[in-house]
């Protein structure tokens, strides 16, 4: 397990134990996250499990492929450490990672 949270716009902090492997998102769903709809169930056709990643874990992520790419040009206010959550494998070395949820997706 690796801990991860969530913020969501109003502040609120969703402290998560992830299983490794799993997705942000999946993660986010099980724990109700608001903002976090996952219209797509985690297949990157969508992009309503759109996720701001802290300043201190964008490079340790993956570049973003290029089908998650053409997926945040529908996101709204997307920034240069827009993700998708669903796109966010849960591994070790990401203990402590924060992911926010923008104001206007909630």
């Amino acid at each position: 397990m690796t801990t991860i949270a969530f913020i969501a716009p109003d502040g609120t902090r969703y402290d998560i134990d992830a299983p490794n492997n799993s997705s942000a998102m999946e993660n986010a769903i099980r724990h109700d996250v608001p903002g976090i709809d996952a219209d797509c169930g985690g297949s990157c056709a969508c992009a309503t499990c759109h996720v701001y990643v802290d300043s201190a874990y964008v490079s340790r992520l993956a570049a973003p492929e290029a089908m998650e790419e053409d997926m945040l040009d529908f996101a709204l206010d997307v920034r240069p450490e827009s993700r998708l959550s669903c796109q966010i494998r849960i591994r070790p070395d990401l203990e402590g990672l924060v992911l926010r949820v923008p104001e206007r997706q909630a």
